[in-house]
């Protein structure tokens, strides 16, 4: 990487919703259509192993954007209520996002698309542009947005509407002195996938063997997004995919108008899930809530990401190193020359020297990031689920009672087999428990800790803790099958 003030470095952070990291061709998948991402992979670096703080969207989304975990913001499930109207609720008031440093540092923030952090219509953290969708979800032909505070169902597919207002910030930006940072969140991959996409990039998928993508045998906890999918596999695999190829095409759009406009050298392109999901495998379709107990499953907690900036992070680069997203504000700060005035109050490690190719080794002519001396090990939440897992093991820990679970990572990467009872694997089980417990209790804020909250994956309706005022603040799972949002 050259040696240059990084200072007035635009940002462009492109965020999918419910997207598995297999669900690229640059990833392995042989049959799903993403040449834009495929490029921005080869012309940069795509991280292997890298996870959402929680599997599932609101917290995993105010984990990305203030560095902390959801024992510490206290978001454990999707935004379910407070949203909108009267008694709307900003759920990360008081908590700052590295967008409030960026604004405060000279940068004009923009939004377009999902925010689903609470008080949806009123622009916060930094922000100054707003477009935003008013819900979590929904349809993508007419769907809900907010445009200057004005609730509306916007005409057209809403993947390009996105797009189309991204675009008119880059003009708007272009010739500024204010360096600018645009968050353009898609709905896409979410839900709906039938008769929602355009059908043109559907019939790409008309003779697609979906050979990437198994239905293994039914889950023993499966929800009810996977028996709704039981009735249409196939047109649902074929949404799914679809809905990426026209997120794909969007994003396609964004590099061509920066490479329009001059500013691809001078801008950092981050593109990131906020979740896993899978479709089909387990058994199950879904994120974390797609079964219960909730799941930590890799295709739920294991997110794409990619890192692109010409002439600055080197191309073509596999990174194989345990990274999450509370590691990604501390990083893109640096990046950009500031910190967070908490830094030693969060839990994430910037990876800035892995981006800029440090520690690196020639492995069977891939190059691949050496993980080990600063990124050994990665943990997530989900309510009273959490999760280690270092190179060889994954534990996962269900409060108070489990089940619990262990996978032999090595030899079992799939996840197939539960070890957790194995008498010659206890030794493993004790130690990862004594470091996950150590782990949170240096993080976890009391009063929002997650082991104490009876969270079902069927969202959270008001604030966690003392704060909520006693009001029941998750909805509770009235039957197994009701969940999988």
């Amino acid at each position: 990487m050259k040696n240059q003030n990084r200072s007035k470095t635009n940002i462009i952070f492109i965020l999918s919703d419910d997207q598995g990291a297999w669900a690229m061709g640059c990833a392995g998948n042989s049959e799903i259509k993403t040449p834009n991402l495929d490029r921005l992979a080869a012309t940069g670096m795509r991280f292997e192993n890298f996870y959402c703080t929680s599997p599932v969207c609101s917290p995993a989304r105010a984990s990305i954007l203030t560095g902390r975990i959801p024992s510490q913001h206290g978001i454990h499930d999707f935004i379910a209520g407070g949203g909108l109207g009267e008694n709307a609720i900003e759920y990360l008031q008081g908590q700052p996002g590295y967008t409030d440093i960026l604004s405060c540092h000279g940068y004009v923030c923009a939004l377009s698309g999902k925010w689903h952090l609470g008080d949806n219509a009123k622009p916060q953290k930094g922000f100054s542009r707003w477009y935003a969708h008013q819900r979590g979800s929904g349809p993508y032909y007419d769907a809900p947005m907010i445009r200057d505070g004005e609730l509306m169902n916007e005409p057209g597919y809403i993947t390009d509407k996105i797009t189309d207002e991204a675009l008119l910030y880059m003009d708007e930006f272009k010739d500024g002195d204010q360096p600018f940072y645009i968050g353009i969140h898609y709905t896409a991959p979410h839900g709906p996938f039938i008769n929602n996409h355009p059908k043109e990039i559907v019939a790409l998928y008309d003779d697609c063997p979906f050979e990437t993508c198994p239905q293994e045998p039914l889950h023993q906890g499966h929800t009810e997004l996977t028996q709704r999918v039981q009735q249409n596999i196939r047109g649902n695999l074929q949404g799914y995919y679809a809905a990426i190829t026209a997120m794909d095409i969007n994003i396609g759009r964004i590099l061509d108008k920066l490479d329009t406009l001059g500013l691809r050298e001078n801008t950092l392109i981050c593109f990131m899930s906020d979740n896993g999901f899978s479709c089909g495998q387990h058994g199950f379709w879904g994120k974390g809530n797609g079964t219960f107990p909730l799941n930590m499953y890799d295709s739920s907690v294991k997110v794409p990401a990619i890192f692109n900036h010409a002439g600055q992070i080197p191309e073509g680069i596999v990174c194989d190193a345990l990274v999450s997203q509370y590691d990604f504000m501390p990083t893109l700060l640096e990046y950009v020359g500031l910190q967070s005035p908490d830094a030693d109050k969060l839990p994430g490690k910037s990876f800035l020297p892995l981006l800029q190719g440090k520690q690196m080794k020639i492995n069977d002519s891939i190059i691949i990031c050496d993980p080990v001396e600063k990124f050994p090990v990665v943990y997530d939440e989900y309510g009273p689920v959490r999760m280690i897992r270092n190179q060889n093991y994954k534990y996962v820990h269900r409060y108070p009672y489990g089940p619990h679970e262990l996978y032999d990572l090595l030899q079992d990467p799939k996840e197939k087999t539960n070890l957790i009872n194995d008498p010659g694997r206890q030794d493993i089980v004790e130690d990862m428990k004594a470091q996950l417990d150590e782990w949170f209790l240096r993080y976890v804020k009391p009063e929002l800790d997650g082991t104490h909250e009876a969270v079902y994956g069927r969202g959270q309706r008001t604030l966690a803790g003392p704060a909520g005022k006693g009001i029941q603040a998750f909805n509770k799972l009235k039957s197994v099958r009701e969940t999988g949002v």
